[in-house]
């Protein structure tokens, strides 16, 4: 009896964009070119089939990129790109903000650390270590995808290194601009330190328009460096190279939070239990429940007793990023001035007061006068409407507030002929209502159509700017069907969010869709750049 014949390898992996007809005869045609009748064939990766078929769907790269959404988990993302090509799961690793402190959007920076022409893992500031974790697993990788296999042409091209920009248009070339003043946004009674910032950028010959970012590098507060030097054992003037320690500290590096390579530098110079937990830190695990608390200093104190030589402790640090906050200013009002609307960030952990790097250096440490570097980081599909007729809806809770003074500073100034609608609110409407005096100007002077105001401390139940969006959804489905463009500013995770659902509700109510035709009308609004979104 004549055995049966081997079966036909399967060379052609399933994601090639061929009828199972086309992939059968492929695979039987290849085998019989080469002769393998099936003896220790493996079926091609989506990696190695893209450098058989480059671009499209030949390395699974369809253009489409379910996970770019900030408010879903990194689980979720990574679950949605899995069996992507490594780049696009790369992507999938970002914090999904597109907001530029890292120097790209989400996407090119994958690119540009998948071709190695970006060395760099922890520039996701928003991610922080969760996403310079999963970059770091994923980088492991990269000998196993060849990088001119993996990157289409046509992405290559668009990623390729660019000539170096003019001083202060990327964070790698800062431009010198002078702080001007500061004046606080609450009223006494207040649970929250927010200012207003001015910036005089005439020396830096900077420009900017309404939608921008403004990128600073902020220093560390002084304190906080001079209990890390006595931690070490060490004097103030210890000096590292041509550098004293704490000038280093202040200046050059975060000390906040705690990076997996300072555990990482702990678990060789201690031992036994305490090793074992640096370890452990270093991987990501919380063997004391405290990783979330862990800045710098108190990873110092955790690990009393084991004093690292200041040179290598230093190089266990990661460099101090700058920080990235919309702008409330238009140049068409003020030209060479630049506003912004800041938080302060203070809060206890373990008896310590823990500061807002960026947040307290600009509201307690630099003084009017002083140098400091900045950058303008163009937006990033973030802007008003080409046609100044169209009608504008802005929803900006608290310090989400500042780029929509700037949109109404700009079509003030344009006499842009469009509509204006904000949502505001924050706490308490007494010593939390910023711009009040503003705000309430533009509305008397029809600049401002409505102004749509929620409190959430002062009534007896919560009560949040989706709140007041669900009160008035007969009146904003009319503007949206009218043809407004929709701004949301703020917070990814909860707010942002919140206000969506809502705008689903809306449509769906008001529109008499169904739920699942109303996602889509406002996935469609998205796409046509009508919903835009500036949140973090």
């Amino acid at each position: 009896m004549n055995a049966a014949p081997p079966p036909i390898p399967s060379l052609i992996p399933e994601t090639a964009p061929f009828s199972p007809e086309q992939r059968a005869w492929l695979n039987g045609f290849f085998a019989g070119l080469v002769s393998l009748d099936g003896a220790g064939v493996t079926a091609l990766s989506p990696e190695q089939n893209a450098a058989l078929m480059p671009g499209g769907a030949g390395d699974g790269d369809d253009g489409e990129a379910p996970w770019h959404d900030q408010t879903l988990p990194m689980p979720e993302r990574m679950a949605l790109a899995e069996g992507r090509p490594l780049r696009r799961r790369m992507m999938a690793a970002m914090a999904q903000q597109d907001c530029g402190q890292c120097g790209y959007n989400c996407n090119d920076y994958a690119d540009r650390i998948f071709d190695r022409s970006e060395e760099r893992l922890n520039l996701c500031v928003p991610g922080g270590k969760e996403t310079a974790r999963m970059l770091k697993s994923l980088y492991d990788e990269m000998d196993k995808a060849p990088v001119a296999a993996n990157i289409p042409a046509e992405v290559k091209s668009a990623t390729a290194p660019q000539p170096a920009a003019d001083a202060g248009r990327s964070r790698d070339n800062p431009a010198t601009a002078t702080f001007v003043k500061r004046y606080r946004l609450n009223k006494p009674g207040s649970e929250k330190e927010t200012w207003h910032l001015d910036f005089d950028l005439s020396a830096a010959k900077l420009d900017y328009v309404v939608g921008d970012a403004f990128g600073l590098f902020p220093k560390n507060d002084p304190a906080l460096a001079d209990a890390i030097v006595k931690a070490l054992g060490v004097s103030s003037g210890y000096a590292i190279g041509d550098e004293a320690l704490r000038d280093i500290l202040i200046e050059k590096v975060a000390l906040s939070p705690a990076p997996d390579s300072l555990f990482q530098l702990f678990s060789y110079i201690t031992g036994g239990e305490r090793r074992q937990k640096a370890k452990a830190l270093a991987s990501g695990e919380d063997p004391d429940g405290d990783a979330a608390t862990l800045d710098v200093l108190a990873t110092l104190e955790k690990f009393a007793g084991v004093t690292p030589d200041p040179e290598a402790f230093i190089e266990a640090l990661e460099p101090l990023q700058p920080r990235l906050y919309s702008i409330s200013s238009s140049p068409k009002v003020e030209p060479g001035l630049l506003s912004l609307t800041v938080d302060t960030v203070r809060y206890p952990v373990g008896g310590r007061t823990r500061l807002g790097v960026a947040s307290t250096y600009l509201a307690d440490r630099i003084a009017p006068g002083d140098p400091i570097q900045v950058y303008v980081q163009k937006a990033h599909a973030f802007a008003l409407p080409a046609d100044p007729s169209m009608p504008v809806i802005m929803v900006g809770p608290g310090t989400g507030i500042a780029p929509f003074r700037a949109f109404l500073h700009e079509r003030m100034a344009t006499s842009a002929p469009g509509r204006n609608w904000l949502f505001f609110g924050h706490q308490r409407r007494d010593c939390d209502f910023f711009y009040e005096d503003e705000l309430n100007g533009m509305k008397a002077s029809g600049v401002l159509t409505r102004l749509s105001l929620a409190w959430s401390r002062d009534g007896d139940q919560k009560f949040y700017v989706q709140d007041r969006m669900r009160e008035v959804g007969r009146d904003l489905w009319s503007w949206l069907a009218d043809g407004a463009h929709l701004y949301v500013c703020g917070d990814a995770k909860r707010m942002a969010k919140d206000v969506e659902r809502a705008l689903v509700d809306i449509v769906a109510q008001y529109g008499a869709r169904s739920t699942d035709e109303a996602i889509a009308y406002v996935a469609d609004l998205k796409k046509r750049g009508r919903y835009q979104q500036d949140v973090y």
